[in-house]
């Protein structure tokens, strides 16, 4: 993958991209698309948008990707 670590992280900081997870129950920890800007996750397959480095991790603000 190219690019700058903050490109990679969508500007979040590494830290919290570490602890972050879906918020639905029992989920896993959350994967970095770059350039879609979103988080996803890998059980429910849902993407979270990220706007101006912060995700927006409401379940009525994801969409559904393809499994």
């Amino acid at each position: 993958m190219s690019g700058s670590a903050g490109e990679q992280t969508l500007g979040i900081d590494p830290a919290l991209l570490a602890i972050l997870a879906c918020p639905d129950t029992h989920h896993t920890s959350l994967t970095v698309d770059v350039e879609a800007s979103e988080l996803v996750c890998p059980t429910c397959h849902r993407a979270f948008p990220v706007r101006d480095g912060i995700p927006v991790l409401l379940l009525d603000e994801a969409r559904q990707r393809p499994a």
